[in-house]
């Protein structure tokens, strides 16, 4: 097994992930969980766990990201996901350009420079209308497994528009066409296509510079990806592990491959 380099821990609103690198930059493993409430104590047993598959100790530099990030004791240092994501992604995909990272509680959309450094970046924290958390919700509403989310709204015949800049004003929304008798797998087509163009409107905010790529839990839904090329009129590319990016990046950064 190739030496390990770093560690990185992204320590996600939705999910916690770790990734160890060799001195190459190259992933040697890595674990993801769902996000318990007190994620410092879960990211200790799976250091543990980690460090125990890779017979390391606790030497090895651990830089943590994400929103957790500061609660993490065991790292040596922490990054903005910003920094982390763009890291990962460009080293993956070997590619400057537009980054749509997607996660559970925030979206960002950053301008990777030719260096893998983010340029130029905005941010939407404060409502979850453009985050993967707006979805979790309206799926719950509807009673559709996550997973099944995207292939449901591109199988969709029709469209339902969802006008809410709310989640909480989207979902009642959601109960009214519901009672109306709407096509469920329609509902889900419109709320794709509002959480989309709340992304792409912060796209065209930033800039785009080709390709447009796209990190985070979401990046896995199909929907997602094809409408937002859709919307951009740009191919949309994913690195080999999207959710991965920002704990790659941080192990990239502690391993300064």
């Amino acid at each position: 097994m190739s030496r390990i380099a770093a560690i990185g821990i992204d320590a996600g609103s939705t999910t916690c992930k770790l990734v160890a690198v060799d001195d190459g930059g190259a992933i040697v493993s890595s674990l993801l969980e769902p996000t318990e409430p007190r994620v410092e104590l879960q990211v200790r047993h799976m250091l543990d766990t980690l460090r125990a598959e890779l017979g390391t100790n606790g030497d090895i530099p651990t830089v943590a990201t994400g929103y957790g990030r500061k609660l993490i004791k065991e790292a040596s240092r922490n990054v903005t996901e910003i920094t982390c994501h763009a890291k990962g992604v460009f080293r993956d995909l070997k590619q400057a350009g537009t980054l749509v990272d997607i996660g559970g509680q925030d979206s960002k959309v950053i301008q990777v420079g030719r260096d893998g450094r983010p340029v130029d970046f905005m941010m939407n924290d404060k409502c979850a209308a453009g985050t993967g958390r707006f979805l979790e919700y309206t799926a719950a509403r509807l009673g559709v497994p996550v997973q099944e989310l995207g292939d449901r709204a591109l199988g969709a015949s029709g469209e339902e528009p969802i006008s809410s800049t709310c989640t909480v004003f989207a979902e009642s929304e959601i109960i009214s066409l519901i009672a109306r008798g709407a096509d469920p797998d329609a509902i889900l087509r419109g709320l794709h296509r509002s959480l989309v163009g709340r992304v792409v409107s912060m796209v065209r905010s930033v800039g785009i510079t080709p390709p447009v790529m796209l990190s985070g839990g979401v990046a896995k839904n199909e929907a997602v990806r094809r409408m937002i090329a859709d919307a951009t009129a740009e191919d949309v590319i994913l690195p080999r592990d999207p959710q991965l990016m920002g704990a790659y990046g941080a192990a990239l950064l502690g391993a300064n491959a």
